[in-house]
């Protein structure tokens, strides 16, 4: 298909999606950039962000944290610590983890309990303020 290249979303545990897509916004460290077809060669770290898709089966956002982008002329892989598809996010599910999270953070007995809840939650609520965007 011409104006399309390869697009795969690579987890720790799987291949998450792997298609041919005409354009995917990345949300890298120094920014977000778009690829195309015939992009310059590119490796990029990864900031707490959404992936957006366009031009394969479906459009898509996914909310992707931490990981890798490296991107060639005719494809672009992007390995992630954490990918969710954000059609598939409960947005009162989210609400609800983060409650139990901010208890968390209060009933913590020691620093490391505490830190380790909280940055828990910063990333829950990340997500969240993701998902109202």
């Amino acid at each position: 298909m011409a104006g399309t290249f390869k697009f795969e979303l690579v987890s720790p545990q799987q291949l998450l999606m792997s298609e041919d897509v005409s354009q995917v916004v990345v949300p890298g460290t120094e920014g977000d950039f778009a690829v195309l077809v015939g992009h310059a060669p590119v490796l990029s770290t990864l900031r707490p962000g959404v992936l957006e898709i366009t031009g394969g089966a479906k459009d898509r956002r996914i909310y992707v944290r931490g990981g890798f982008a490296d991107t060639d002329p005719e494809s672009l892989t992007v390995l992630a610590e954490q990918a969710i598809d954000l059609e598939e996010l409960d947005a009162e599910r989210l609400a609800q983890e983060i409650k139990d999270v901010e208890e968390d953070v209060a009933d913590a007995r020691d620093d490391d309990t505490k830190a380790t809840a909280q940055e828990t939650l910063d990333r829950l609520k990340l997500l969240q303020q993701t998902l109202h965007r």
